[in-house]
């Protein structure tokens, strides 16, 4: 057996744990003491009420958790199989579009198509400016 200081509030208390325990036992001396400090001004006189009410704290926190654990959010319902089969046809569309758009051959012949009308568009120009 083992025992372990708890500094809550203005006092101090001793804790006999099982060895291996301190640990646990001091976080949870600390998470008490964390909700004794939230009291504030509002402290009673007597330090078992105040007590009582840093409990009553954390049994809200447990009460809500409990609550969150048994009804958890419904999941987001899910799109219908003709629906699915459809965004996946649409995303094959977009992926070969994309594969196209990619295709560096298909670029090569668009960026020499340009170069041949820069070329015959300053060739036009050498010829309107050897004229004039």
């Amino acid at each position: 057996m083992s025992t372990v200081t708890l500094s809550i509030g203005p006092k101090s208390y001793t804790i006999a744990c099982a060895d291996g325990q301190e640990a646990h036992i001091k976080a949870l001396g600390a998470m008490i003491a964390e909700k004794y400090a939230q009291l504030g001004t509002a402290r009673a006189p007597l330090e078992a009420q105040n007590l009582l009410f840093a409990a009553l704290f954390m049994a809200d926190e447990l009460a809500e958790a409990r609550k969150l654990i048994a009804s958890p959010p419904a999941p987001a319902s899910e799109p219908d199989t003709d629906e699915r089969d459809a965004l996946r046809e649409r995303v094959a569309v977009l992926e070969a579009e994309l594969a196209a758009a990619l295709d560096t051959a298909a670029i090569a012949e668009k960026l020499e198509a340009l170069a041949a009308q820069a070329e015959a568009s300053a060739a036009a120009l050498e010829a309107d400016a050897a004229s004039a």
